[in-house]
């Protein structure tokens, strides 16, 4: 898998100490004692509260006695902090042209809210402070403050701080009133209905999410139905919610649509080995709409949770038993199947230019095809083999990403009447496929692509997506109870956004202010009784070896393993050594696993006596998609109903697939792999 050499091992130390060198007078740790705040330990050091976020995100939910935050050098601290804030003279005459006001921003506050604090437009806010807020708000920043009633050159004298007034007593929604009133200071309230989401919320009023959380602090780990939601912005006038009760009362008094709500619902105890997709499956509802009823899923699935569901719509589900495709073959029905393979026969034929084995050469494509075929033809000898009594017709696609001859394949090949059809490759022609055969419930496989487009109850989408991927590493580190920690490299703005918003127990290590890693920000998140999982979202060779650096160094005192979500080519460079992504035992997802069984290393050898040379991927995968498709095709059950009671798993690839709530159904083989010490690529437990 990786091509290594020894000096890679020289370069890796180096590196190390020259890191570690450059970084241990930078920053300094500090140890939270009793009664301490953020704004006290950075008056301490001499930085602002940003600077210690930065480094320690976690920090931003509050911090503990006895924990270390990782403060940077004052002289290390960016020079576009602000001074600190000052309060110059105001007159109501001529524009003062002292130093300006400025608010040093504190957790949960917003422009908005600023804006309503000082009397101010947010564009007036916007306009005072020009770039510094063009990522938006961040705890910690001074901003300028301009005058309320100023052209934008004098500054606005804040106002005096008061103790936290106690919360007002909150009012009732009288019956027949819209959803979201306003109050005079332009803000207003919602109701959470069920089905909502914080999304479709924050976009109704104009807000971002995290504006909404800012307003909201209950909702941050929880969104109750029935939850009286304070928002800002436009107010819709439509919506309407009956005798809706305050927020300030007990639960014993909840709102009639939440009341109303739960005499459809009913508790649900989560069981080893489901998902949210599976449970959504089995009770007809979408995944969001699971998770929409139980925003907690939102960190992860975990074995014993109790999940709101709706009530009386369960499906029992089918049990499925892994490998007993084989002792059940049924050879007396004759079966059909049809594959279709774009060899694009009619171009190789037209090209006067370029000779077949010229073409061979440079056609990625048409390579690939040809590899994936002589994966099917082995399983079609298999299948002869083993009896199976299938009626194959193999046919040319002729297809590019947006065009093919289906339609015209449908037509003259009566392919409706197939018991099943794999093929062809690209996304949008495989759906179109499915379009036309759907009224004869005929099933088509998709054997390649990972895309999500258009849905049909037929459509079987044999590879499992990214997202899906993603979700699976997690879900197995949660279930060893690990303590999951991430190192996102800036570039992975997407990463970081998936973990915050769907795996939100998953710590976050702070970055210095050139985006790089800092050892010690990662250490103070380890924990010695448990497993640390270090996610690494990074394709740059210096935050790789910084990180595991920082990780061998750790294992001393923690125990620690590298985990990847998604393939790394990275990893395969000469400067990162084989021999250290086995020490921290690299953990990743992957569609496929290394089989060394005999029946693998005989089909090896079949391969290579039949085609000179051993099978590639894309030839395995050809083996894999039709064998598994002839093994379902003999049995006495449907196509359907084996995928419904039956996973497999043939040479490297496994076919368990789950009916999704609306259209079709999509393949959940996912393994989970591992790099071990003897160099060795094994199947984690």
């Amino acid at each position: 898998m990786k091509k290594r050499i020894l000096f890679s091992i020289f370069l890796t130390v180096f590196s190390f100490v020259f890191t570690v060198s450059a970084k241990q007078e930078k920053y300094i740790k500090h140890t939270v004692v009793k009664g301490e705040t953020i704004n006290m330990i950075a008056q301490k050091y001499k930085v602002t509260p940003y600077d210690i976020y930065k480094l320690n995100p976690d920090s931003q939910n509050g911090i503990q006695l006895d924990s270390v935050l990782i403060i940077p050098s004052s002289g290390e601290v960016a020079a576009t902090v602000q001074p600190k804030t000052t309060t110059p003279a105001v007159t109501t005459s001529a524009p003062v042209q002292t130093n300006p006001t400025t608010h040093l921003v504190q957790p949960k506050e917003t422009l908005y809210s600023l804006s309503k604090q000082y009397n101010v437009t947010v564009d007036a806010l916007k306009a005072a402070n020009g770039d510094l807020l063009n990522n938006g708000l961040k705890i910690g920043m001074n901003i300028k403050i301009p005058s309320g009633t100023a052209s934008g050159e004098t500054y606005a004298k804040p106002p005096v701080e008061k103790p936290n007034p106690a919360p007002e007593e909150t009012k009732p929604v009288a019956k027949n009133e819209p959803k979201a009133t306003s109050s005079p200071a332009g803000t207003g309230y919602h109701i959470i209905e069920p089905k909502e989401t914080k999304y479709g919320i924050s976009k109704k009023y104009g807000m971002t999410i995290a504006e909404l959380e800012r307003l909201n602090p209950a909702i941050v780990n929880d969104f109750p139905i029935g939850l009286k939601l304070v928002v800002s912005g436009n107010t819709p006038s439509t919506a309407t919610v009956a005798d809706a009760k305050p927020v300030s009362e007990k639960p014993a008094a909840e709102t009639t649509t939440a009341s109303s709500t739960k005499k459809y619902l009913e508790e649900y105890v989560v069981k080893p080995n489901e998902t949210p997709a599976t449970i959504a499956n089995d009770y007809g509802i979408t995944e969001k709409e699971l998770i929409s009823l139980n925003p907690e899923l939102k960190k992860g699935v975990k074995l014993g949770m109790i999940l709101r569901v709706p009530k009386g719509q369960r499906k029992e589900p089918v049990k499925k038993e892994q490998g007993n495709l084989m002792k059940s073959i049924n050879s007396n029905a004759r079966k059909q199947l049809a594959l279709l393979f774009p060899f694009n026969i009619s171009k190789l034929e037209s090209d006067t230019i370029n000779s077949t084995q010229a073409r061979l050469k440079k056609d990625k494509f048409l390579n690939m095809t040809l590899d994936f075929y002589s994966g099917a033809l082995m399983a079609i000898d298999s299948a002869k083999v083993l009896g199976m009594n299938v009626d194959i017709t193999i046919l040319d696609s002729q297809e590019t990403k947006n065009t093919s001859n289906v339609a015209a394949l449908v037509q003259q090949n009566n392919l409706q009447s197939m018991d099943a059809i794999v093929g062809p490759f690209y996304q949008a022609n495989v759906e179109k496929l499915a379009e036309l055969v759907e009224p004869n419930k005929t099933p088509v496989i998709s054997p390649l692509s990972k895309e999500l487009g258009k849905k049909y109850s037929n459509l079987y989408q044999s590879m499992p997506s990214a997202e899906l991927l993603r979700s699976s590493i997690f879900d197995y580190m949660k279930a060893k109870n690990g303590n999951v920690i991430a190192v996102i490299d800036n570039k992975k703005g997407s990463v970081k956004q998936y973990i915050q918003d769907f795996q939100k127990e998953t710590r976050i290590v702070g970055l210095s202010a050139k985006g790089t890693v800092v050892a010690d920000s990662l250490r103070v998140l380890l924990q010695k009784d448990r497993l640390n999982y270090i996610v690494l979202a990074s394709e740059s060779t210096g935050m790789i070896l910084a990180t595991t650096n920082a990780m061998l160094a750790a294992q001393k005192d923690y125990q620690v393993q590298l985990v990847i979500m998604e393939p790394n080519e990275t990893l395969d460079f000469e400067e990162i050594s084989l021999t250290r992504l086995t020490k921290l035992k690299l953990l990743y997802p992957s569609l496929s696993r290394p089989n060394e069984t005999v029946e693998a290393n005989q089909f090896d050898a079949k391969y290579k006596k039949v085609n000179k040379i051993l099978p590639n991927q894309y030839a395995i995968r050809g083996f894999d998609v039709t064998f598994d498709t002839l093994l379902r095709l003999s049995q006495d059950k449907t196509f359907e109903e084996t995928i419904q009671a039956s996973p497999s798993e043939q040479i490297e690839n496994k076919f368990d697939y789950i009916q999704n709530p609306t259209y079709g159904y999509s393949n959940n083989g996912i393994y989970i792999l591992y790099y071990d010490i003897d160099l060795t690529i094994k199947e984690a437990l």
